[in-house]
């Protein structure tokens, strides 16, 4: 998502760094050619012609004109401005003193509130919070099914009644989580259009009977800008204390997350990247506006390493590495591991400066990092542990078991080998000593 707004901003800030000082004309041509982008990406016209405004009247002023690096003090302004377009800091979901806290999930059919009910609450059983699922959509074939089965898969349990009425199952559904004191009550309703009277009065009877700490819309990311005015529809109606896109991992232009905050003034909350349950992130607009802007996103790829490594794995990686002891085995294993993690490509261009620098659309081929991972379990232990074995015959079987060439088995432990050497030369290098009372 944002990689065509991204490309437009960043090829108009690199011409802007190469005039040096920059006229009136200078920057009135670049806002106009920014507008143009936004309104590219998909972004509301009010939303774009706000965001343009208050950018124009920062960058006209004297300080700015005057400055010695006046582009890269736009691209801080733009970057200041996005940060509040996106809604300013990380709004964090909102529990009451006395529980169960409830959340109320809202929105259109096919936006994914029953699979983000899943994802919310596996979301907060990490962090300690134990859920209740009440199932409130009795419209949709399958609804209640598909959360049971998230349920059983997140090991929480699901309230549920058929097709009884949905205002008295979710009164209920509150009322077992109070009897069994679960701390949290996720609804999941149906799926409905703003403008359907009966059913937004329906909804707005939920809400009455279950007193909600947070009413999530759950907008797809996919549908633009529109996401933006059907979230002001329920906001009328519900009061939406906030947002949940999903969909943010596709390849789409962005402009609900462009839009949704300046039309309705509820925060984007959460954000849904990926099919598992397990992706599910906090949003953050000043890192998705450092990302847009090509500044990389380190916060966010340090966050998704904690994930997946322990600080005690982390140490005895680092020691493995030092003392030259690093093997295949452990290669295979942080091959395995950085997968976890997502798209290799995204990855990189969390790194600052990375996103210009690696060619459009780049991914590093999924398939060649299956082929990495069927050459080393086709070696016996002790080929993954001293590779130096490895004779002709030895790299001739671990090819034809891998359904690979030999060649590929060939360059595979030359690159190990290389970075292993390289390890070595950094592990030996002692720390600078500075004794206590010098300064030698």
């Amino acid at each position: 998502m944002f990689e065509q707004l991204s490309d437009r901003l960043g090829a108009l800030f690199s011409r802007l760094t190469g005039r040096g000082r920059l006229s009136e004309s200078d920057v009135t041509e670049a806002l106009r050619e920014i507008r143009v982008a936004l309104l590219e990406a998909d972004v509301s016209l009010s939303s774009a012609k706000s965001f343009v405004a208050r950018v124009k009247e920062r960058a006209l002023g004297a300080d700015i004109l005057e400055s010695l690096t006046p582009a890269q003090t736009i691209v801080s302004i733009c970057h200041e401005e996005l940060v509040a377009l996106l809604g300013g800091a990380e709004a964090r979901l909102q529990f009451s003193d006395a529980p169960p806290s409830v959340i109320l999930l809202v929105g259109l059919q096919g936006s994914g509130k029953t699979t983000h009910a899943g994802k919310i609450a596996l979301r907060l059983k990490e962090q300690g919070r134990r859920s209740l699922l009440v199932a409130a959509d009795i419209y949709r074939p399958a609804a209640i099914a598909q959360l049971q089965r998230l349920g059983e898969q997140i090991d929480l349990p699901v309230f549920e009644r058929g097709t009884a009425d949905p205002v008295e199952t979710a009164r209920l559904g509150v009322a077992e989580a109070k009897r069994l004191g679960i701390s949290t009550v996720i609804i999941d309703t149906a799926g409905r259009l703003q403008i359907d009277d009966a059913l937004m009065t329906e909804l707005e009877r939920i809400k009455a009977v279950t007193q909600p700490h947070e009413v999530l819309f759950v907008a797809d990311a996919m549908t633009g800008q529109e996401a933006a005015n059907v979230a002001d529809g329920f906001h009328r109606r519900l009061s939406i204390t906030g947002i949940v896109l999903t969909k943010m991992d596709g390849d789409t232009r962005g402009g609900a997350a462009l839009s949704i905050f300046e039309r309705t003034g509820a925060p984007i909350k959460l954000i849904g990247v990926g099919e598992k349950l397990s992706a599910l992130e906090a949003f953050y607009p000043d890192r998705l506006a450092s990302r847009i802007l090509g500044m990389g996103d380190v916060l966010t790829l340090i966050e998704k390493t904690r994930g997946i490594y322990t600080e005690e794995q982390a140490k005895t990686l680092e020691q493995k590495m030092r003392n030259a002891q690093f093997s295949l085995d452990d290669f295979l294993d942080q091959l395995r591991q950085v997968r976890k993690m997502g798209s290799m490509g995204d990855l990189l261009k969390m790194i600052p400066g990375m996103s210009r620098a690696l060619p459009k659309n780049f991914e590093l081929p999924e398939t060649e990092l299956k082929k990495t991972e069927a050459i080393i379990c086709s070696m016996t232990r002790q080929e993954r542990r001293s590779p130096q074995v490895l004779n002709g015959s030895r790299r001739k079987r671990i090819a034809l078991g891998s359904g690979t060439q030999v060649a590929d088995v060939n360059r595979l432990i030359k690159q190990f080998d290389q970075a292993k050497s390289l390890m070595k030369q950094f592990g030996g290098k002692r720390r600078p000593q500075i004794a206590r009372g010098s300064f030698r």
